[in-house]
């Protein structure tokens, strides 16, 4: 048989049983999934990310098909980390139309391959994992940047991503005042008297004297402004991930120093940086690896665009945790 005018080259196709490739559920990630884990294996992502070839992670740009008629967008995140021996791709879905639906605006789903041998070994639910490793992240930059003596935490939005850096967050560090902000101010007081948090009528209530902020948002328009931010504060800006969108006053993102997950990723994708027409100074993984200098007890942000190899990452580490496989890094 002929394969791309190769006829010495035979491919075997293997029958498999739909059922035969396991699903992972929500619930069971979050069952399985510790920030205890997670987040030292998100700083061994985000190094080896950041050390180049000899990091061992492969992951280009997303790539991202728009769905016109509907408003729509599907995206796709594959990713290879040699170090960890992850392989996965995460498809994400955003439709905007759906909020008043039965169906969610963002699904995502991961498929975990076999990076011995390329056999698909799962099919992950990604909205949780997208959640948990968006946040362990965000506690990363945190513990390295966060100003000396940190004790005042504020969250500009009061959904699952809010939820999420609250826990992740409150791992790195202790808090002795969390506060959290919402445009409607029901849901952030019910978000306070549920996780023991200060609901603020308004932003700037919520990030006075803040030293560490947390902007977790669905915004296309800045919400934090440059003169509510006191100097020294580390920001995580995790919301407005399109070029076209910000969460932060561009006078806040040039007075800043900036570190992103993925330097390309910020300077193509972060409408943060671009519309502010800022510097990135560099990767956070660099400074994990000691390549560059934490500037803490400066003015920081951390720009999260999120990147498919955190995804490899965490969905490998649910996999293994699922199944009770050892894994190397822990």
């Amino acid at each position: 048989m002929t394969y791309f005018g190769q006829p010495q080259i035979k491919v075997k196709f293997a029958a498999m049983a739909s059922d035969s490739i396991p699903y992972i559920g929500s619930q069971q990630i979050e069952d399985v999934l510790t920030y205890k884990d997670l987040i030292p294996a998100l700083e061994m992502a985000l190094a080896d990310f950041s050390s180049g070839p000899d990091g061992g992670v492969v992951q280009p740009l997303r790539s991202s098909v728009p769905v016109k008629n509907r408003d729509g967008v599907f995206l796709s995140m594959p990713g290879y980390s040699r170090n960890q021996n992850g392989l996965a791709c995460k498809v994400v879905t955003i439709f905007p139309r759906n909020e008043n639906t039965p169906h969610p605006v963002i699904q995502a789903t991961i498929i975990l391959s076999d990076a011995n041998n390329g056999s698909m070994k799962a099919v992950i639910e990604g909205n949780t994992v997208t959640a948990l490793r968006t946040a362990a992240a965000s506690a990363v930059a945190t513990k390295y940047l966060a100003p000396d003596g940190t004790k005042i935490l504020a969250i500009l939005g009061a959904g699952v991503q809010a939820k999420a850096h609250l826990d992740a967050l409150r791992y790195v560090h202790r808090y002795s005042e969390v506060r959290v902000w919402n445009r409607t101010h029901a849901r952030a007081e019910a978000f306070a008297a549920k996780y023991g948090c200060k609901a603020c009528k308004t932003a700037q209530e919520a990030v006075k004297d803040a030293d560490v902020i947390a902007t977790v948002t669905g915004t296309s328009t800045p919400i934090l402004q440059s003169e509510w931010v006191k100097d020294g504060a580390h920001i995580n800006c995790v919301g407005a991930p399109m070029p076209d969108q910000q969460e932060l006053d561009p006078v806040l993102v040039r007075r800043s120093v900036i570190y992103a997950d993925s330097r390309e990723s910020a300077v193509n994708e972060s409408g943060d940086v671009i519309i502010a027409k800022a510097e990135v100074f560099g990767e956070i993984g660099e400074v994990i690896a000691g390549k560059l200098k934490a500037r803490k007890n400066e003015t920081t942000i951390f720009k999260s665009l999120g990147m498919a190899i955190e995804d490899v990452v965490a969905a490998k580490l649910v996999f293994d945790k699922v199944h009770g496989t050892s894994t190397s890094l822990l």
